[in-house]
């Protein structure tokens, strides 16, 4: 397949791009690079030997987006442009709604024009509020504790009222938790601009000096030591889910959490970045922060029995990949 991927430089998207190129598709990038870097394209050619097509644009942009669709038969569509920080959709609301929800809008309505059937869509766990754990699909969407992710409620409404008015389009939803790691060559991993809003690229920031230490939001969590729980999911196999939720998709919409299945807390994973690695990283427990919630993870199931897709590798694996990328980035 053609596969128009948006957000194709940022962390998620560039090993999704490596691992479709991988499987024989022909792949079309679209970012603004805002934040993202140019040379991630380069490193995905790198990695697998194959070209793509790269667009620096925002896809909000209409005229730009529509200029692509025009300029190349895609079959589908995997949609991750979108701005993604919790703390700071909380203080900027209207740019999430507005960056998020428009470009979801504006992709569907040019594959509609276009005759573009496959849709894969960003979601996230987020979706699922104050739930009970772990999250199932099956669940009642409860208000987002965040604009972020009301952004991605809105977007999955969106494509789930255009599936239902155009019943040739088919959309997936893909629900996944927190991707951490990077790419087995170190080439590719995740690279913030600015401080680090996720919690891994601090770690490895941190452990290589270029911050200090480590700021832990909360350790009165209800969670086995206090802090925060989520389901850390290693990128390569969360870009392996959405491969195989494409090669899968069928008409209708189809809903999927990519996910381990198992909650991790900040403590543990920070130790076990420090036994994967051998190397001690500084914390500090600070005041909780806005938007947090306590525990977050996935009933993994359904991608399984429909996908045949399962998370493979560990929290160590995450740990070392990581850090292998953090250290390619000072060499």
């Amino acid at each position: 397949m053609n596969v128009l991927v948006t957000g194709g430089a940022g962390f998620i998207g560039s090993h999704t791009c490596v691992t479709l190129l991988q499987a024989g598709h022909a792949v079309i990038v679209a970012d603004n690079l805002c934040n993202s870097k140019s040379e991630t394209v380069e490193k995905i050619k790198l990695i697998t030997g194959k070209e793509l097509i790269f667009y620096q644009i925002d896809v909000t942009a209409e005229t730009e987006v529509h200029r692509i669709f025009a300029s190349h038969p895609i079959d589908g569509v995997i949609h991750f442009a979108g701005f993604k920080a919790v703390c700071e959709s909380v203080e900027k609301p209207l740019a999430y709604y507005y960056n998020n929800t428009v470009s979801t809008m504006l992709l569907a309505k040019c594959c509609l024009q276009y005759g573009v059937k496959k849709f894969i869509f960003s979601s996230s766990a987020t979706v699922y509020g104050e739930n009970r754990v772990p999250f199932a699909e099956t669940m009642e969407l409860l208000p987002a504790a965040n604009p972020y992710g009301e952004t991605k409620v809105i977007s999955e409404r969106i494509l789930k009222d255009t599936a239902r008015a155009n019943p040739a389009f088919a959309v997936s939803l893909l629900r996944y938790f927190n991707p951490v790691g990077a790419h087995e060559s170190g080439l590719i991993g995740e690279s913030p601009q600015g401080i680090p809003n996720n919690l891994m690229p601090y770690i490895t920031q941190v452990a290589a000096g270029k911050l200090e230490k480590l700021n832990i939001f909360g350790d009165d969590y209800p969670t086995p030591d206090g802090t925060g729980v989520r389901d850390y999911i290693h990128v390569t196999d969360l870009a392996e889910g959405h491969v195989s939720a494409l090669d899968q998709l069928s008409e209708g919409v189809h809903i999927y959490n990519l996910g381990t299945g198992a909650g991790t807390s900040v403590l543990q994973l920070v130790k076990a970045f420090e036994e994967a690695n051998g190397i001690k990283v500084p914390y500090e427990i600070v005041s909780r922060r806005a938007g947090d919630i306590a525990s977050c993870y996935a009933d993994a199931a359904k991608a399984k029995r429909e996908l045949g897709w399962t998370a493979k590798r560990g929290i160590i694996d995450m740990c070392r990949d990581a850090w292998l990328f953090e250290k390619s980035l000072s060499s």
